[in-house]
């Protein structure tokens, strides 16, 4: 992850500290304290921060990687690198992107720069 990444990651991480160990994401308030999150729970918690953001098209966590992709693309980041970032568990990583190391795409994700936004975004102007 870059820099902006840990930041935000920073405040979880410390609040995760505090609970029964387990998983990275998991259940922080009630009998299942410290449980793992499951898949159908956070779908549910993002389906409803995007309707409190004003979202109004059905939004999914894959719809996350599909945009970390896009935004790496924008930025000039080279096909090949961002294909090996992403991988994929589903065929074997092509010949082609076995020739990127990991070390290459650790420092290109370290050199970006914070994401940012336009201070009116979501705003009705």
């Amino acid at each position: 992850m870059d820099a902006w990444g840990w930041s935000a990651l920073g405040p979880w991480l410390s609040e995760r500290a505090t609970l029964p160990v387990g998983p990275l994401f998991c259940v922080f308030a009630g009998p299942t304290r410290g449980h793992a999150w499951s898949a159908g729970a956070a779908r549910l918690q993002l389906h409803q921060i995007a309707l409190e953001a004003g979202v109004r098209r059905r939004f999914a966590p894959h719809q996350l990687r599909h945009a970390h992709a896009v935004e790496l693309l924008h930025e000039g980041i080279p096909l090949p690198l961002i294909q090996r970032q992403l991988g994929t568990r589903t065929s074997p990583e092509p010949a082609y992107l076995q020739g990127i190391s990991s070390e290459e795409i650790i420092s290109t994700v370290h050199a970006r720069r914070a994401p940012m936004m336009h201070a009116s975004a979501g705003l009705d102007l």
